[in-house]
């Protein structure tokens, strides 16, 4: 995110902008991030704000960034390249577990600083498991979609949930729905609808790592 000189003595900053927005963002999602509720909350004028930022855009950017930025800087040199990835997407996952919005505005502007972290950590260790090197972009990319897709996913999931309705509840009323389709039009989906409501959704996400990474092991004749 861009920023521009100013006094020293001025108390608002890029960080303090970014850091209220992330508050209000885990509060009330993107729709209740607004220039002018952003300045209310600041005690400042929008022209003020605007000297750091240069619009919404560039605000969401900075704070997907910032929360993502501990699963990005995470230090994994003494791993091996699969616990780095697995480490890498535990990170990311958990990120957006824990701030929803950030799947959002990652699937909503796919090119942008934060996005090229991810898949160029995801890129080393995909060298550094010896895939050749007509290989390496495929298989990156194939991590960084199914990481970035089922995190999406799941925080869409998480804030699809109705205020006051717990999420088994929620899971619950799905697997009903699931259990009454046409069973000959979704056998599959009626088979497995008893085992919604009570999976872990992250064990399940780990789990689907682990299948790329043994396709990767498989593709090389390991």
């Amino acid at each position: 995110m861009a920023t521009r000189t100013r006094n020293t003595d001025d108390a608002l900053s890029a960080e303090r902008i970014v850091g209220t927005a992330i508050e209000m963002l885990d509060e009330a999602g993107e729709g209740g991030l607004t220039f002018r509720a952003l300045a209310a909350r600041l005690r400042t004028g929008a022209g003020a704000i605007y000297w750091h930022v240069a619009n919404k855009d560039e605000l969401l950017s900075a704070a997907t960034a910032q929360v993502l930025a501990g699963a990005i800087a995470a230090e994994v040199a003494e791993h091996a390249p699969e616990e780095a990835i697995r480490a890498l997407a535990r990170g990311v996952f958990d990120a957006i577990d824990e701030h929803p919005w950030a799947g959002t505005q990652l699937s909503r502007v796919p090119v942008q600083p934060v996005m090229l972290r991810i898949f160029e950590r995801l890129g080393r260790q995909i060298q550094a498991l010896g895939v050749p090197a007509a290989d390496q972009f495929t298989w990156a990319s194939a991590l960084l979609n199914y990481i970035l897709g089922v995190a999406g996913q799941n925080a869409a999931l998480a804030r699809a949930v109705a205020p006051g309705t717990n999420r088994p509840e929620f899971l619950g009323a799905i697997a009903s729905e699931w259990a009454g389709l046409d069973a000959a039009e979704f056998p599959f989906i009626r088979s497995v609808a008893g085992q919604l409501p009570a999976h872990d959704d992250r064990d399940q996400f780990l789990a689907g790592i682990d299948l790329i990474l043994a396709g990767i092991a498989a593709a090389r004749g390991q």
